[in-house]
């Protein structure tokens, strides 16, 4: 028994639509998170005066872990540095810090997770064995979506008489960013 394309096209749609759409709006959000981070908001800003002035030398491993005691920071250190403007920014999995060395004056910035969108965008990251085979299977659902909603319509606005070119142009904008713009 083989199913018609516009069968096999609707019915993986159907059956992936919360996918799709969770994966279109989180997809959008990532997009814009240097502006706009969408798996977390600011939830409390703390200033801080530390002794200073500090020198960058003293920003050490052992400095920092000083610090996150004092400041009892329960968090997950991600990095740290000292940028041109000699402040030194503190990035944990749930605060950032920011501290003018010169003068000491900072900020602790505690975030929670933005609720449904944060989960949703988690979808882009998770590596968990059972989540790849499934976004596998997606994947896979979706070169299917594809390749049969190329023979739904039929005659003048079939893909052989029209959608070919507009697939073509579709393929090159990728190829340009890809290539040219990275």
């Amino acid at each position: 028994m083989s199913l018609p394309p516009r069968t096999v096209h609707r019915d993986l749609a159907y059956f992936f639509l919360g996918l799709i759409i969770a994966f279109s709006i989180s997809g959008i959000f990532l997009n814009h998170r240097q502006s706009w981070h969408p798996r977390r908001y600011s939830y409390a800003v703390k200033e801080i005066t530390l002794a200073a002035p500090i020198l960058k030398e003293q920003v050490t491993d052992s400095f920092i872990t000083a610090f996150t005691a004092t400041q009892q920071i329960d968090d997950n250190l991600r990095r740290f540095n000292v940028d041109d403007k000699n402040t030194l920014r503190i990035s944990y999995t749930m605060n950032d810090v920011q501290v003018d060395l010169a003068t000491g004056q900072g900020k602790i910035e505690t975030y929670r997770i933005t609720p449904i969108l944060g989960q949703m965008t988690q979808l882009h990251q998770d590596t968990s064995k059972w989540w790849i085979y499934y976004s596998d299977i997606f994947g896979l659902a979706m070169f299917t979506i594809a390749m049969t909603g190329m023979f739904i319509e039929k005659g003048k606005n079939s893909f052989w008489s029209r959608g070919w070119w507009l697939a073509l142009l579709g393929m090159v904008f990728p190829l340009i960013f890809l290539f040219l713009l990275s």
